[in-house]
């Protein structure tokens, strides 16, 4: 098996070293982070009409292919499905991805550390409810929902085709019940207000622009489509201060500084497999002290 650990971010520096990580974890089914603190100047099912549902249980979607050792994808899917087992450990269960969600979902070890960040289990906080706003195929929402910490998971993501295949693999990691999924645009749900006052966190995967982003030195957050990284944290912060941002690992740690106030903090934490970022994770709010505590204590609070 392999490790999982992160490296640590300065919003003063423009670009980070994202290739290795300084430390590794000791048990290899764990991840491990560490991360700093930076401020800059400020710049359910529902009522709501859902998209098309897909209607047939044991069925995917249209657009969706099950890939196996006998039907592997050609091109460029074929080096991420060789990838399977860190995005989906229960893959061979029948998970179900679509093809863009096998670039943007969450490594399972990742996502799972990132929920024990945000919700540390050995915290006496009271259960919350989490948003995630850009859900996929489920890989965050399932980690969120298997912490006790989290009360309900409320997953949305425009693509009908997503929400089949992410409820399906709720079902499949025993967490169904726990999760609403609204098929709809995250914004236009900010524009409607739409049952924010229960939400205490959100959770921010946005679209990265595609697989070209891996060869870029410095991500430019500001140039990401189809949302800045500006834009994104403006909008999502009219539902809650407490906000976990989640980006290419060589974003603009200058950029990233910016999107705060002059007496505020953000805590960037890099999430790597096997000595190598895969992903930063900006922690914004409430969940800034809650991740800047658990790493000056050695991150033993949220151990997986």
């Amino acid at each position: 098996m392999e490790s999982a650990s992160a490296t640590e971010s300065s919003s003063d520096a423009s670009s980070s070293d994202s290739d290795e990580d300084s430390s590794s974890s000791t048990d290899s089914d764990s991840a491990e982070s560490s991360g700093s603190d930076s401020s800059s100047s400020r710049e359910s099912s529902s009522s709501l009409e859902e998209g098309e549902e897909h209607d047939e249980e044991n069925s995917p979607p249209p657009g969706v292919t099950i890939y196996t050792e006998q039907n592997p994808p050609q091109g460029t899917l074929h080096w991420y499905w060789t990838q399977r087992h860190r995005l989906f450990s229960r893959y061979e269960d029948g998970i179900w991805m679509t093809d863009d969600s096998w670039f943007e979902v969450t490594p399972e070890k990742v996502a799972e550390k990132i929920t024990s960040h945000m919700f540390p289990p050995s915290s006496t906080e009271t259960e919350t409810v989490v948003m995630d706003a850009f859900c996929g195929v489920g890989g965050n929402s399932i980690q969120f929902a298997l912490s006790p910490r989290v009360k309900k998971v409320i997953a949305v993501d425009t693509s009908a085709a997503a929400i089949a295949c992410a409820r399906h693999n709720a079902a499949i990691y025993g967490v169904l019940p726990k999760i609403d999924f609204v098929c709809a645009d995250f914004f236009a749900l900010v524009d409607t207000r739409w049952k924010f006052e229960e939400i205490g966190a959100v959770f921010l995967s946005p679209p990265w622009g595609g697989p070209g982003y891996r060869g870029d030195h410095v991500f430019n957050v500001e140039t990401m489509q189809p949302y800045s990284a500006s834009y994104i944290v403006r909008r999502a912060r009219t539902v809650t201060e407490n906000l976990a941002l989640y980006l290419p690992r060589t974003s603009d740690m200058n950029q990233l500084a910016s999107l705060i106030g002059d007496d505020e903090e953000m805590e960037a934490v890099h999430y790597c497999i096997g000595r190598k970022s895969k992903a930063l994770t900006v922690y914004f709010g409430e969940l800034n002290h809650t991740v800047k505590a658990a790493r000056e204590n050695g991150w033993n609070a949220s151990r997986c």
